[in-house]
């Protein structure tokens, strides 16, 4: 298209946009409808529920609870790409999730229950438990439920408590059988609240009957047996409710004169935040306790969701761990990430990596490198300094583990711990003391930014001179996460790459101007100049050589001056190919604005996190990596990392990675003009194109095929096993 049309082009009409909260939904839709998709695992199906579970309680917990303040403060100017104002985005909102809502509850009754009593499965309602194993739960209530409750009556002396964020509740009416009750209350009788205790198995497993596994679900034991909780009265109802508050921290970093306190005195605040859902499971409560609560808690009545299914399907990821026990044909078969073929032969890693540029594939291929170039770093006599960021671990970090060996060995060791981690503050916290104690420089970043970068900086003295080794990647230094997050990372010997992590964590620890770099790009604000950059570039070659085309991967996309950018490559011709798992405000496939611009989300076994952004530039094809994606918050409040591949043999691997992934038609939807997702239609004839099942089999017939096997078909066979969680 030419210029001319192109200056007709109104690129901030709200309509070219989608809001960043309902593309979120449309982002955990896709995560339910894996639940209600045949062709995976039945167990699977239900961890699939959970995670749609827990994705929504931090939506609420942190989105919602924003909108909810914006509209407490009048604040209503509309968002700066749909255009919608907070009052009308928690409508939409509200609209999308009770419907959410309504297909989880189907989802979890009618499609997954019938499907798990045939494997010989069942969780029983209390009326079904109680008729045949009435005395075996009244001795279960009596030896290990009843001495854990604790009743809160509510009365004048007594006021409304404040609930834990999260916790699972039933509210009860009792009414008085000598007395007549005070009217403290809209209905007759007295509200008294009990907390289902958490330290207890959600689901409690019943004695089998007939080979048949049978479940109750610990509220129902406890609504089944309140009548001993109160003794002298009688209870006329029993309501099961949950509450999720906001759990997002105020922290007031400039008046902070020690921010790990900071942090650590906010923790504490954040289960008691305001009220921002209220879910109360449908048929068994009561109205006029709903009503009572609504006042209470001050929510708007939209803000209740009425469930048929259990509260809180969170549980059904322990409930997963103990079927697959009995039921492992329930559940999909599990990949080994391999060995690199890039690391094999003989040497240390950092022989290997003074070789040739190492690609990282998480989890096709093994975590394990990492931790080793860490920990061989903690041990190597040559090594004189580590350099490291943290953003999240695991709870028994060797990563960590290596660190304070290193410090405890001698080493100089600069810890970068991001305390701002949300929902992993806590944890991030205790991690800074304990690498402390061990004599590590822990550092907590920069006011304000969040330091999301993944870098890693080994220093060694070898043969009289100073060398350096760095890792950078797209995910966290977490072994438990790499195992189910595909993410890819990059060891390199490159000396100007390695000058660039000496200069970006001397502008993190101490007060120096941002610094020049030669390779890497960092944010805030470099990485969207590069960006803009890259494409004006890519427009250039195309209106030269008519050959652009741009291919990137990543989370989310919600920057408007990054997705105005490419609107207007795509009105200028160029082919663009998005891979973006969760929100995205671009919408493709629309005449004259993005027709050239296709949307795909994937869903699959793993969660989607790598960032790869790939520009042709007339047959130069750059490649790059980065810790960010691109939404505003990564180009403008944290410390991301965006650095290039330049060996062309590992840029050839990530271009088949992505062409692999572009051609996925089991778990790849595509967004539609109007931001709608469809499942990707498979053509006549095409085969099933799996793309993380295939870059599994591609990992393994590698190193089958590297490796020489005598018996490669049993080899692979080994390669694809059951995981013992």
């Amino acid at each position: 298209m030419d210029s001319t049309k192109n200056e007709a082009v109104n690129l901030d009409d709200p309509s070219l946009y989608n809001n960043r909260e309902l593309s979120w939904l449309d982002f955990n839709y896709r995560v339910l409808e894996e639940s209600l998709d045949p062709r995976n695992a039945l167990l699977d199906r239900y961890k699939f529920l959970a995670i749609f579970s827990s994705n929504l309680d931090e939506f609420f917990m942190v989105r919602v609870a924003g909108l909810l303040d914006q509209v407490k403060a009048d604040f209503n100017k509309p968002e700066n790409k749909a255009g919608l104002t907070p009052k009308e985005q928690l409508t939409a909102i509200h609209k999308r999730t009770h419907d959410l809502v309504r297909k989880q509850d189907y989802a979890f009754l009618h499609e997954l229950s019938p499907l798990l009593e045939k494997e010989n499965v069942k969780f029983l309602s209390m009326d079904e438990a109680s008729k045949e194993f009435y005395s075996f739960l009244e001795n279960f209530f009596d030896e290990e439920v009843f001495p854990v409750l604790t009743p809160m009556a509510i009365d004048a002396y007594r006021p409304f408590p404040m609930l834990l964020n999260k916790s699972l509740n039933l509210a009860v009416v009792v009414e008085d059988k000598s007395a007549e009750s005070k009217k403290l209350f809209p209905f007759d009788g007295n509200l008294v609240l009990v907390q289902v205790p958490a330290v207890i198995n959600r689901f409690i497993e019943l004695p089998k009957k007939n080979n048949v596994r049978q479940f109750i679900l610990l509220e129902d034991v406890i609504t089944l047996f309140t009548h001993k909780l109160f003794a002298g009265y009688q209870v006329k109802s029993v309501t099961p409710f949950r509450i999720t508050r906001n759990a997002d921290l105020n922290i007031h970093e400039d008046e902070a004169e020690d921010l790990l306190q900071e942090i650590e005195e906010e923790l504490k605040n954040r289960k008691w935040g305001a009220a921002v859902r209220l879910e109360i499971k449908k048929g068994c409560f009561d109205q006029q306790v709903m009503d009572y609560l609504l006042s209470e808690l001050e929510i708007h009545t939209d803000d209740i969701y009425t469930l048929e299914a259990p509260l809180d399907m969170t549980f059904l990821f322990g409930f997963y761990r103990t079927i697959e026990a009995t039921h492992e044909h329930l559940r999909s078969q599990s990949f080994i990430p391999q060995p690199p073929i890039d690391l094999e032969g003989d040497g240390d890693i950092f022989t290997k990596i003074r070789q040739n540029d190492v690609l990282l594939h998480h989890p096709y291929e093994s975590f394990e490198p990492v931790i080793d170039f860490v920990s061989q770093a903690a041990d190597c006599k040559s090594v004189l300094a580590i350099k490291q960021t943290l953003y999240r671990v695991s709870g028994d970090s060797p990563i960590i583990n290596s660190l304070k060996r290193a410090a405890a060995n001698g080493k100089q060791v600069t810890v970068l711990v991001e305390l701002k981690a949300r929902f992993d503050e806590e944890n991030n916290v205790q991690w800074a003391k304990e690498l402390e104690r061990a004599g590590c420089h822990v550092i907590y970043g920069l006011n304000h930014l969040k330091t999301h970068s993944k870098i890693t900086l080994v220093v060694r003295r070898e043969k009289g001179r100073i060398q350096r080794y760095v890792h950078l990647g797209t995910g966290n230094y977490n072994d438990s996460t790499a195992k189910l997050y595909t993410d890819m990372g990059l060891l390199t010997y490159n000396e100007k790459i390695g000058i660039d992590a000496t200069n970006f964590f001397n502008y993190l620890s101490g007060y120096m101007d941002k610094p020049d770099y030669h390779y890497l790009s960092v944010a805030p604000f470099a990485i969207r100049d590069t960006f803009i950059e890259l494409i004006d570039q890519e427009i250039a070659f195309h209106k030269e050589h008519g050959n652009g085309k741009i291919a990137l991967k990543m989370n989310s996309l919600t920057d408007k001056i990054i997705i105005m950018k490419l609107y207007e490559a795509s009105i200028a011709g160029i082919k663009i190919d998005l891979i973006i798992r969760g929100i995205c405000c671009l919408r493709p496939g629309i005449t004259g604005v993005s027709e050239n611009i296709t949307v795909r989300s994937i869903v699959g076994t793993f969660l989607e996190h790598t960032r790869i952004y790939c520009f042709h530039h007339n047959g130069e094809n750059k490649v790059f990596l980065s810790s960010a994606d691109l939404m505003t918050r990564n180009m403008e409040n944290r410390v991301e990392i965006l650095f290039p591949i330049l060996n062309i043999e590992l840029k050839k691997r990530i271009d088949e990675t992505m062409t692999i992934m572009l051609s996925d038609n089991c778990k790849a939807r595509e967004q539609a003009p109007d931001g709608s997702y469809h499942y990707v239609k498979k053509q006549p004839g095409e085969r099933d194109i799996n793309s993380q099942l295939l870059l599994c089999e591609k990992a393994a017939t590698k190193v089958i095929r590297e490796k020489k096997y005598e018996d490669p078909v049993a080899q692979f066979k080994l390669l694809f096993s059951k995981r013992k969680n």
